[in-house]
């Protein structure tokens, strides 16, 4: 059959539009649960008022996800058990059960619970939610390059995430303000409660179909080397030498501090600066559709270089951020248009970013086998994913002691006053410039793999086989 590839004695058809769906598909998984954790600053300093004891509780769980994810990592880079198709589609099936379990637990409503209980609920169902997501999320990312090696495919693989991550994250984002959210703009969280239990079950789904549906066609030779003793700290030390892989870490953590750490801040903007909760799900849908614009459109864009590519949507976001903090964004109708032509043209850079970042980090994966000799997609990717949930973590309880500062008061719900409102909306500006301005450093200074270093470093690992 033309196109058609052996491995061993099973025939492999080629890649296609199925490939990309079905790992698109994955991504909706992973953003169902992510949405939930959009909520959760929310959630427990209105609903069930843990104010500042909630950001100094992130902190403690951020500690164990240091110690869990790159164990979890090199366990399964260790791993060298023959599997019937693949060893990461069996761990994202198995870490997709726990994943919807720990998002169930870290939204048990009981506000009127003990302080302590409320502590216990919290750290336990966000360290099993942390510990669930790293077993999926790892594996996920380490199927894209053995899906295919071809950079085009790669990077439609990637684009197709980033299509999955929009879609994931617009169902929940346009349809759960009208639902958990009453005529106050107040949290209702019983209802937050059976919409995280809906939606892990749909991660669970989704999580089933895409392993159901993925094709390995690159079989690196690492995976049949005699099993070797485990050094976390050289897998570590080897991270950190791989300059692609820190830099596209650095770009993530600075769009994650921006769009997971301002959460809550553009939440209560909306509450009581635009006084219409309900607006902030239309608005922000609104806001992820240039990714799908620009996605189809990666194959072609692609040639002109990964990087080179990014860097352009990082200074795109940058100028949109910048005007954010300067238009005149007024509690009105006009303001509100102000604010979401920025965030159309922020999330267009965030988007460009987006639907090459995981191509970027396949290319970072070969680029640590051509420097150290070494492939290890395991500890790479989880600690990618380490230093994404970190500032996914970190950053919500920074900001939530900046919001304090600023005079928020949880127990307020969405009444806050006036001038902590306008202080929201420079605040969320400023924190998306930042954010932006991390990215640009992770991608322009850090990240090295340019288009001619992307031949040189294909045509050496070619020549090496």
């Amino acid at each position: 059959m033309k196109n058609t590839r052996q491995h061993g004695e099973k025939e492999i058809r080629p890649f296609g539009i199925r490939d990309s769906i079905s790992y698109a598909v994955g991504d909706i998984g992973c953003s169902f649960s992510f949405a939930l954790k959009n909520l959760m600053a929310i959630f427990w300093t209105q609903y069930m008022e843990l104010d500042l004891w909630y950001s100094a509780l992130l902190i403690v769980v951020q500690i164990a996800d240091a110690i869990a994810d790159p164990l979890i990592g090199s366990m399964i880079d260790a791993d060298r058990r023959e599997y019937r198709r693949n060893k990461f589609l069996v761990y994202m099936g198995f870490g997709s059960v726990g994943l919807a379990v720990g998002g169930a637990i870290s939204f048990i409503p009981v506000p009127n619970a003990p302080l302590l209980i409320k502590m216990l609920i919290f750290v336990s169902g966000y360290v099993i939610w942390n510990a669930f997501y790293t077993i999926v999320n790892v594996p996920y990312g380490s199927l894209l390059p053995l899906i295919s090696a071809d950079p085009a495919d790669r990077a439609s693989l990637s684009a197709w995430r980033s299509v999955g991550a929009v879609i994931g994250n617009m169902l929940p984002t346009l349809l759960l303000p009208f639902i958990i959210y009453n005529e106050e703009n107040d949290l209702m969280g019983k209802r937050v409660f059976f919409a995280a239990i809906v939606m892990g079950v749909l991660g669970y789904f989704s999580f089933r179909y895409m392993t159901g549906m993925t094709v390995i066609r690159e079989h690196p030779a690492i995976v049949t080397e005699p099993r070797k003793r485990m050094s976390i700290l050289m897998a570590m030390k080897r991270f950190f030498r791989n300059r692609p892989a820190v830099g596209v870490t650095i770009a993530a953590m600075g769009m994650f501090l921006a769009v997971n750490g301002g959460a809550a801040a553009v939440t209560v903007l909306f509450q009581s600066y635009f006084d219409n909760v309900a607006a902030s799900g239309i608005v922000q849908v609104m806001a992820m559709l240039p990714i799908l614009f620009f996605t189809p459109f990666v194959r072609r864009a692609v040639k002109l270089g990964k990087k080179e590519l990014a860097v352009f949507g990082a200074l795109v976001s940058v100028l949109a951020y910048a005007l954010m903090l300067v238009l005149p964004i007024t509690p009105d109708g006009k303001g509100m248009l102000f604010y979401v032509l920025c965030q159309l043209l922020g999330n267009l850079g965030t988007g460009i970013f987006g639907t090459v970042s995981w191509a970027l980090m396949a290319d970072s994966i070969d680029y640590g086998e051509w420097k150290e000799g070494v492939r290890e997609e395991g500890i790479i990717f989880s600690l990618h994913s380490f230093f994404r949930k970190l500032s996914q973590g970190l950053g919500p309880a920074l900001v939530l002691v900046m919001m304090t500062v600023l005079g928020y008061v949880g127990e307020r719900g969405g009444s806050q006053t006036d001038a902590v409102a306008l202080r929201m909306r420079y605040l969320v500006a400023a924190l998306y410039l930042v954010g932006s301005l991390i990215q640009l450093l992770g991608l322009a200074v850090v990240y090295n793999i340019n288009k001619k270093t992307l031949t040189q470093m294909n045509t050496a690992r070619r020549e090496r086989k």
